[in-house]
């Protein structure tokens, strides 16, 4: 996708800046790269097996560590 404005005669800087990002709009480049910003690829099954597994001994650590007293809860001023 290109976007290609020439100057016409008698046209100062700012119609021709104007004439160009109304033209960025309508042919929609704009949203195109916006909306690619925050795409993820989704993981694959192997992958979110693994990262289940990590969350259950993660889960798991924390409550032996709760249990034996270890961890001092922390209360956040809000």
């Amino acid at each position: 996708m290109q976007l290609e404005v020439k100057k016409q005669e008698r046209e100062n800087s700012q119609s021709l800046l104007r004439r160009f990002t109304k033209g960025l709009q309508r042919s929609g480049v704009l949203m195109w790269a916006r909306k690619g910003t925050f795409f993820q690829n989704e993981p694959s099954r192997n992958a979110r097996k693994k990262i289940a597994l990590k969350r259950e001994i993660r889960k798991k650590e924390y409550e032996q560590l709760r249990k034996l007293g270890k961890l001092v809860k922390v209360f956040k001023k809000q």
